[in-house]
């Protein structure tokens, strides 16, 4: 069972935060909030809270499971660029240069390797 986990209008740019997106790609989750925690980049910061509101949302759809034993990973994660606000800044001469403050939709999609029992009383069901 998969758990899905949204963060959106993010203000910093698309590209800074897949850079922190790439790191934990396919990781387990124990293995990629260690890496996010000691992650200096700002949008290691928002990715942590939001792996553990995707674990959160695994854990009530999936209640009677441990979480050690269904053993987590990421198995997806996606950055979209958001909407951009756009500003002017004096430059020389009487002129104006635009300025584009850049913002970012993250989501992230979490799954067991291990079957949980519910999921496998399922499975075995649809197979008969």
């Amino acid at each position: 069972m998969e758990a899905v986990a949204k963060l959106k209008n993010v203000p910093t740019s698309p590209r800074k935060m897949r850079l922190v997106a790439d790191l934990i790609r396919g990781e387990r989750v124990t293995n990629a909030l260690s890496i996010l925690k000691f992650e200096p980049k700002v949008g290691a910061a928002k990715l942590e809270k939001l792996l553990l509101s995707a674990i959160a949302n695994w854990q009530q759809a999936n209640e009677d499971a441990k979480i050690e034993e269904a053993d987590l990973y990421i198995k997806s994660i996606t950055v979209d660029s958001g909407r951009m606000l756009k500003r002017l800044r004096p430059a020389p001469q009487g002129r104006a240069h635009r300025i584009r403050k850049r913002s970012n939709h993250v989501t992230i999609v979490i799954d067991s390797l291990n079957p949980v029992a519910g999921e496998a009383a399922d499975n075995q069901e649809t197979e008969k």
